[in-house]
């Protein structure tokens, strides 16, 4: 039984590097070259970046999340909506809770931003060790360009068909790739065992002691090493925690090595020529060095893909919590219905992917912009944590979140040095959800308002009246509402005006709870004669089949009516959430409901 223990959880170790670690693990491809192309690799220099390196992976990664953001855990699951659904019961009042749902919205947006850049600095970072190969010193930039285009495209397109069938087998490649990372790390550090001094703390203030200012930008490069370090907490519900504490013990000595590793061949070399990871597996092993690189561009589709999944789930969360608005959902496995695909979002992350590699052109010019969003994201995480903790009044944590938060708004600091360098791209891309989210949650409070929903008192006595008075239509009809409180404009159009009544009539609300996952149906009280109420409770993570559901009860509905909003307005706002609304799919047509028996119902609304 322990010999069958140890296996799964290996097997779910081994998972959770495939799913979990791509972009961190991608990170030493391109950090140390990147940062050495700004900086002169003296022995305390070289020191001190690598004394950064190890603590920032210590403090923001090990700390922040691993420890600290997993400890908040919600049902097992984590992410940025997850931090606000353990922190709004907490609060008092309604300031509060209005100003951490915007700061939910900023997080998510940030995310998406960050996933944006990921991709591209990842996959053309490695396209470029191509270079090294005898024989392909002359390709041009724009070639490798082009590679990096068709590796991106491919990788989008055969988003449609789902990963389940390939996911398998991301986690032994990733564990190949660590294992490789770590031992040419060691071959390295054995010819010169000095360098883990850098170990010392002491070396970083050091470091910035000699550096000043022009340190402070350094910082914002250093950054790298830890970007996707956010997937530990964020994707924690497809594993659970033990597995992917677990699995980052052994990643983080792995990226420690190979950094150590890094540093003594530039050391040795005196000088950056190239990149640095490449160099020193080509020199260490040349044999194999083509084979290093086509494991390396897996590793970056493979990171790539985890974000493009992690993209997916995020815009599901806010569409479940209706923080956006609703985009069609296709299940691309039959086997994990959790397995989804978004066609908006996918194509959206495409373009934006490729208008970076034509923008930036080199990962180097990626780097530039890459860490802002990330930083943001961690200084938020740090204010959320600092407020749940001091709430709960577990004083050391929250502290311990004070010193994090503080650190992690020290980098954050340091990237906003890199917006005239191109960071200010991560911000137009991230401003583009959150435009959507804010246009979309205030249109939605509009258009409720301009509804004029019926209150429940007033709608029971007038269908009594055309219950009984009118010539009643055979079989079950379902209409669609938010609560019983307040009817909506369409079923009173269609019940008092049109007289279409049905023998049976079922208003079904779907109620997004604050827990991530839980699926819980029945039916409450009956409102009067013919008129009942069947409540659906989910969480805001759960991929829901509602006509599976409505069977499992009994219910077999003859027809089923939904309310479409016609808007009219001069206001440039409301035009684009009307926009918004028109791309979406109707909410019975995104829950894939039977088409015969769909009866759309309009109301012209002036907003």
């Amino acid at each position: 039984m322990k010999l069958e223990n140890l296996k799964a959880e290996a097997q779910d170790i081994i998972r959770a590097l495939g799913l979990v670690f791509g972009d961190i693990g991608t990170s030493p491809i391109y950090t140390l070259t990147v940062v050495f192309l700004l900086l002169k690799p003296t022995p305390e220099n070289i020191l001190g970046v690598l004394s950064l390196v190890t603590w920032t992976m210590t403090v923001l990664v090990s700390i922040e999340y691993a420890y600290l953001a997993m400890s908040l855990a919600h049902r097992g699951e984590g992410g940025t909506i997850v931090l606000r659904s353990v922190l709004l019961p907490l609060l008092k009042s309604e300031k509060s809770v209005v100003f951490f749902s915007i700061l939910t919205f900023v997080g998510v947006s940030l995310l998406i931003g960050d996933g944006v850049i990921t991709p591209a600095i990842s996959i053309l970072s490695a396209v470029e060790g191509i270079v090294l190969l005898p024989g392909f010193e002359g390709l041009t930039q724009r070639t490798l360009l082009v590679i990096a285009g068709i590796i991106t495209l491919a990788l989008f397109s055969f988003q449609r068909k789902g990963t389940d069938k390939v996911a398998g087998t991301f986690g032994p490649i990733m564990l190949v790739w660590f294992i490789w990372l770590a031992l040419s790390g060691l071959i390295a550090i054995f010819e010169n065992p000095s360098i883990l001094s850098a170990l010392n703390p002491w070396w970083a203030v050091y470091f910035f002691k000699n550096n000043g200012i022009h340190g402070l930008f350094i910082l914002s490069e250093v950054i790298l090493c830890a970007t996707g370090g956010e997937a530990l907490y964020a994707d924690m519900g497809h594993l659970g925690r033990k597995p992917i504490v677990r699995a980052w013990v052994f990643v983080f000595v792995c990226l420690i090595l190979n950094y150590f590793g890094q540093a003594t061949f530039l050391l040795a070399q005196g000088e950056l020529k190239g990149n640095l990871l490449f160099s020193m597996i080509l020199k260490q092993t040349p044999p194999a060095y083509v084979l290093f690189l086509i494991l390396s561009i897996l590793a970056t589709i493979i990171a790539s893909q985890a974000v493009i999944s992690a993209m997916f789930s995020l815009v599901y969360q806010g569409m479940n919590t209706r923080i956006l608005p609703l985009f069609r959902v296709h299940y691309t496995s039959t086997r994990l219905r959790s397995q989804i695909y978004i066609g908006f979002v996918n194509w959206f992350l495409l373009v934006s992917v490729l208008f970076m590699l034509y923008i930036f052109r080199e990962s180097k010019n990626l780097a530039a912009a890459y860490g802002l969003a990330v930083t943001g994201t961690m200084t938020l995480t740090g204010i959320f944590m600092v407020t749940i903790f001091f709430l709960r009044r577990s004083y050391f944590k929250a502290l311990l979140s004070i010193f994090v938060t503080i650190y992690a708004f020290v980098f954050f600091v340091s990237n906003t040095l890199k917006i005239p360098h191109g960071a200010y791209w991560s911000l137009v891309i991230a401003a583009i959800p959150l435009l959507f989210i804010l246009v979309y949650t205030g249109g939605q409070r509009k258009l409720y308002k301009s509804l004029r929903p019926l209150r429940l008192e007033v709608f029971l006595p007038s269908y009594k009246e055309v219950y009984n008075t009118v010539n009643r239509i055979r079989g079950t009809a379902l209409f669609f509402a938010r609560s019983t409180k307040r009817i909506p404009t369409y079923v009173v159009h269609t019940m008092f005006n049109n007289n279409i009544v049905y023998d049976e009539n079922i208003i079904v609300t779907i109620e997004t709870t604050d827990k991530p996952f839980g699926v819980k149906a029945y039916f409450s009280e009956d409102l009067a004669e013919g008129l009942k109420v069947f409540k659906i409770e989910v969480g805001y993570m759960e991929v829901i089949d509602i006509e599976k559901i409505l069977r499992s009860a009994g219910i077999n509905e003859k027809a089923i009516f939904y309310g479409q909003e016609e808007i009219t307005t001069e206001n440039i706002i409301w035009k684009l959430f009307y926009f918004l609304k028109r791309l979406s799919p109707p909410f019975v047509q995104f829950y894939d409901l039977p088409g015969n028996k769909l009866h759309g119902v309009i109301t012209r609304v002036e907003m």
